[in-house]
């Protein structure tokens, strides 16, 4: 009888939510509910290990009595769940804790959005966190199974920094880095790959800041090259600038590959679009192409892309549990290319 009260309140509650959501966004409704909702999750990363769906996002916790500010204070996130699910749509199962801020030596705070990557019987999870200096560090933890727990290498993998790593396997063997973001991603701070820590913003006419891509050993721990910058160009070959904050970069990058062809995701940021980029080559030049998600409800936007049963997903996140924007609860929806391998605009909100 409990778990019935339980399950009556719950759905009492989500009912009441989804009339104050759509009463904030203009009448519409969600197109997708959050895949968990007793934890708040975002940033999440998706992949298919063994044939079931893995997926690592941030945790989101509480954090009332955080400063709001750029610098992203407020997301104070401590550890990493690792969820589940046999099929889209099927239960999802939550894993527990697969790492602990409290277990990485040289980490002081915040856990931002990860990633993992399999290699020869070990998953390894990628993941910003600020060091003793509160430098954005990318590090590094492995584990022999896709649900952890994870163990942190000593210190942050090195030649690395800013937040959002996202790690590409290509079908030659190689695998890539790709990450960066400004505002509270420190990506402002570096040039040349050299910290500057009065680094600005760039001015509207300046050209925009880019993310960041380098080619990982075969050991998965380090880098095999310098890190590079990775061109995205408008449809006239030009690079954006600052202005074009609708479609610049600014976190969240993803990669896919699709028809044989590279296709680099990422965040708006303060303009909150999911836009796509495509090239011939994992480390472009990538050519604008277009809008793949809308603005959500919050102040984030995130996300990934994977294919399941040869159809695709954009798994994402937005605040409909709680409306707040720290507060993020992840979600999926099917993604869908036009026959000249463009991606069809998704509105989460109809």
């Amino acid at each position: 009888m409990q778990r019935v009260f339980k399950t009556l309140a719950l759905a009492a509650w989500m009912a009441v939510g989804l009339a104050s959501y759509a009463q904030t966004n203009g009448g519409k409704n969600p197109i997708s509910q959050p895949l968990v909702s007793y934890i708040y999750t975002a940033d999440p990363s998706a992949h298919v290990f063994n044939g079931k769906i893995y997926i690592y996002p941030s945790h989101d916790i509480d954090s009332e009595n955080v400063k709001r500010d750029d610098d992203g204070g407020h997301f104070a996130m401590r550890d990493y769940h690792v969820l589940s699910l046999d099929k889209i749509g099927g239960a999802v199962k939550d894993h527990g804790v697969a790492l602990d801020l409290k277990d990485v030596p040289w980490a002081s705070r915040q856990l931002w959005a990860p990633d993992v990557a399999y290699k020869n019987g070990t998953y390894y999870l990628y993941f910003p966190a600020k060091d003793k200096q509160d430098i954005f560090r990318i590090g590094v933890a492995t584990s022999k199974s896709p649900t952890g727990p994870f163990k942190a290498e000593p210190e942050p993998i090195p030649g690395t920094y800013s937040i959002d790593p996202a790690v590409f396997q290509d079908t030659d063997g190689q695998t890539y880095l790709y990450f960066g973001g400004i505002w509270g991603g420190q990506l402002q701070r570096w040039d040349a790959n050299e910290y500057h820590p009065g680094g600005a913003l760039k001015k509207p006419e300046e050209v925009a800041y880019l993310p960041r891509v380098v080619r990982l050993n075969k050991d998965m721990k380090t880098l095999a090259e310098p890190v590079r910058e990775l061109q995205l160009l408008d449809k006239n070959g030009k690079p954006f600038l600052e202005k074009d904050n609708d479609k610049r970069f600014f976190e969240g990058a993803w990669l896919h590959r699709y028809q044989g062809k590279y296709y680099f995701s990422y965040s708006t940021g303060d303009t909150h679009n999911l836009c796509y980029a495509i090239s011939d080559s994992p480390y472009g030049p990538f050519t604008y192409q277009g809008i793949l998600l809308k603005p959500v409800l919050g102040w984030t936007t995130h996300h990934s892309i994977v294919e399941v049963n040869k159809k695709w997903y954009l798994f994402y996140h937005d605040v409909q549990l709680s409306g707040k924007t720290h507060l993020r609860n992840v979600k999926v929806t099917e993604l869908r290319y036009n026959p000249d391998g463009t991606i069809q605009t998704i509105d989460a909100y109809k």
